[in-house]
């Protein structure tokens, strides 16, 4: 059994590395472009079946794992800031307020096409700007949609978090992707032979 994880995100493959299961990744390189008039969550599932498919395409008969996440203010989505200086507006904006991260993962093995979007609701605490400056120089979160790290101090200037699953927030939501390759016929809990003494 082969098992590729579509992305070049380290913090996708720390998080699947939990799982304990062999892997390799290979990044899909797809137009990340939203579509006119597409909600963030549609963008999201669509993004996530796109990469699955994309690295499915070059590796038959392996199990691909897509996966993706939008953050979004109301139907408005909120992308990778890139810079200090576009982080530091992206959390002022986000200040006091609730937002929608979708985390949606399609999981394939070119038979089964299995699909979900985790939802996660973060509200951001009142932030002063020294607050986000101190932020932003420690945790540096360029690549993160939010411009948060939840995982880090990104904790410290979220009021809650409220989610099924724990670790879609981070990008990857293990407990739903341990639910589909069960269905695909692989279960992490026993895949080690912990299983042993039952």
């Amino acid at each position: 059994m082969q098992l590729i994880l579509a992305s070049g995100s380290r913090y996708r493959k720390e998080m699947l590395e939990r799982l304990r299961i062999p892997f390799t990744t290979e990044s899909p390189d797809i137009d990340e472009t939203q579509l006119p008039n597409e909600l963030p969550h549609e963008l999201a599932l669509r993004l996530a079946k796109a990469k699955a498919s994309k690295v499915y395409s070059k590796n038959q008969g392996a199990i691909v794992i897509g996966c993706d996440q939008v953050a979004a203010i109301g139907q408005t989505a909120i992308g990778k800031p890139g810079s200090f200086e576009a982080a530091f507006e992206q959390l002022k904006r986000l200040s006091g307020q609730e937002v929608v991260f979708n985390s949606a993962i399609c999981v394939t093995d070119g038979h089964n096409t299995l699909t979900n979007n985790i939802i996660t609701l973060c509200r951001f605490r009142d932030l002063s700007e020294h607050e986000i400056h101190a932020y932003l120089n420690a945790d540096q979160p360029f690549d993160t949609a939010g411009s948060a790290k939840a995982e880090s101090l990104g904790i410290t200037i979220m009021q809650s978090i409220k989610s099924d699953d724990p670790t879609a927030i981070i990008g990857l939501p293990l407990i739903e992707l341990s639910n589909m390759l069960r269905e695909l016929g692989i279960n992490p809990t026993t895949y080690n032979n912990y299983d042993q003494y039952q």
